[in-house]
């Protein structure tokens, strides 16, 4: 086992900890807060994504850095911000059937917070409109635009039709544009941000027939974290990066220009060594995201060099490059390369304050349903 003193992650009671288990690191996550508004002239701009923590106390130290709009996926997230009483939330998301119900559910009980949602297309925007009218108020909606993503929004030489379309509808007010660019990703920032601003020319064509139609200007949500740089150049721009306050190895690696610290590790023990070279460690599918090919799931910051050889639900197998020393019950710590969907694996994690373990905070977002 290598040597780890003075390690950022070492944890000096680790012996408390049952693994595989989640920790989180709070000053380096709050590190990370005061990155993310270094990058922006006013703290306005951000509206950070909460999909990757799902946690009240992530959320509470973004609160008391000022930051007062957030971005979510989900109506477990949702609820998460209002019960956080975050002031402004856009539920990045299309609600339907029964989603929608739900969502009026967060917007009466949880009066202190301004919720908002996606619309992309006539028929949920009838639906949408036609719950708040009876309900008795107006939803706040942002038209969804398609920037290549091709996953959800309207075409944005056809957004104009469904903007108006919603302005009239007695149910609906409407915000103004999210345009998330997810498919662009590429490592070099200048062709990151070429890509970017070539994606995002249509929607400035469509903020200006809006403006030239009379309506008010609007409020604009735009781009991840691989986008957020070029983002958060434009005053007139919400951003919305949401890995950003845990980080990952495969942000980390493909985004040199975004300097923001790992503050989350999923801890495994070594439970077995069939032979020399190999060991086998506690880290499953069900404690670190999968979706990646085996090699590229998680990066063991305190046993490099490994080769990975095999991946079931409970079980990671692992071989070094010599033999080794590694005794079963020694404690490694891996970087996930994927934190967003590991986080979700977890319905706790640790938390790590000089060196120790002290507490811990509750996932809560990771549930489908919290209250509502």
């Amino acid at each position: 086992m290598s040597n780890m003193t003075d390690a950022w992650y070492q944890l000096k009671n680790v012996d408390r900890l049952d693994t595989p288990a989640l920790v989180f690191y709070p000053d380096r996550i709050k590190q990370n807060i005061s990155i993310l508004k270094s990058f922006v002239t006013d703290v306005g701009q951000l509206r950070p994504h909460v999909k990757t923590h799902k946690c009240a106390e992530v959320t509470r130290l973004m609160l008391g850095a000022g930051i007062t709009k957030y971005k979510c996926a989900t109506i477990a997230e949702a609820e998460m911000l209002g019960m956080c009483h975050a002031p402004d939330v856009l539920l990045a998301y299309q609600p339907v059937l029964t989603k929608m119900h739900r969502l009026s559910q967060l917007i009466f009980n949880y009066p202190q917070t301004t919720f908002s949602c996606l619309a992309d297309n006539v028929a949920s925007a009838a639906m949408m409109s036609a719950e708040a009218e009876k309900l008795g108020y107006r939803l706040n909606v942002f038209v969804d635009i398609n920037v290549g993503m091709n996953r959800t929004g309207i075409l944005p030489d056809r957004a104009f039709e469904l903007y108006q379309f919603c302005s009239a509808l007695p149910g609906i007010n409407v915000k103004g544009l999210h345009a998330y660019d997810g498919h662009i990703y590429k490592s070099d920032l200048q062709k990151r941000t070429q890509e970017c601003i070539e994606a995002f020319a249509p929607v400035q064509q469509l903020i200006a027939q809006i403006e030239e139609a009379g309506f008010s200007k609007p409020v604009i949500v735009a781009g991840g974290t691989p986008t957020f740089p070029v983002f958060a150049k434009m005053p007139d721009v919400e951003c919305s990066p949401g890995t950003f306050a845990l980080w990952d190895k495969g942000y980390g690696a493909l985004f040199p220009d975004l300097p923001f610290l790992p503050a989350a590790l999923v801890i495994t023990r070594v439970i077995s060594k069939p032979n020399d070279y190999t060991l086998c460690l506690d880290m499953g599918h069900k404690a670190i995201a999968a979706e990646n090919e085996l090699n590229k799931r998680v990066e063991i910051l305190n046993l490099p060099n490994l080769y990975f050889t095999g991946h079931s639900e409970e079980h990671l197998v692992v071989k070094t490059a010599g033999p080794n020393s590694v005794n079963i019950g020694d404690v490694f710590y891996g970087l996930p390369v994927h934190i967003c969907p590991t986080c979700a694996l977890y319905d706790r994690a640790g938390v790590v304050s000089n060196g120790l373990l002290t507490t811990e905070w509750k996932i809560i977002a990771r549930d489908r349903m919290i209250n509502y």
